[in-house]
């Protein structure tokens, strides 16, 4: 139990994508899949932040004295995260548009339903 209170960012993000998950998979209205994608993605995020950063370190950005190579944290896993973050809003905006057109096309948003409605 104190590794989980120890651990908190690790924990929050492991119960975040538990959430999403549940989310992507009991609801068949679209918009909440997608919002439960984004849930999804928010942990992801949060849980590789959260293991790149070091306590005591700071961001390799030289302001007067260089503090060698052990004085900074690795940038590369906060860059890998912004790529990240760029690629799940393209994603996002992607399957807006296909609920979108999908919703012209059937009148809702309701898994359940188009797959009625197609099926007839």
């Amino acid at each position: 139990m104190e590794k989980l209170l120890t651990n908190y960012y690790e924990t929050a993000s492991i119960i975040l994508f538990g959430v999403g998950f549940v989310t992507l998979l009991l609801h068949s209205n679209l918009i909440k899949k997608i919002i439960g994608m984004n849930i999804m993605d928010t942990a992801i995020f949060l849980f590789f932040i959260s293991k790149g950063y070091i306590y005591g370190k700071e961001a390799p950005i030289i302001r007067g004295v260089h503090k060698g190579i052990q004085g900074y944290i690795n940038p590369v896993p906060t860059a890998l995260m912004l790529t990240g973050i760029v690629v799940a809003v393209s994603i996002t905006a992607f399957a807006l548009a296909l609920t979108i057109k999908l919703y012209e096309k059937y009148g809702t948003v309701e898994l359940d339903e188009i797959m009625r409605i197609r099926g007839e």
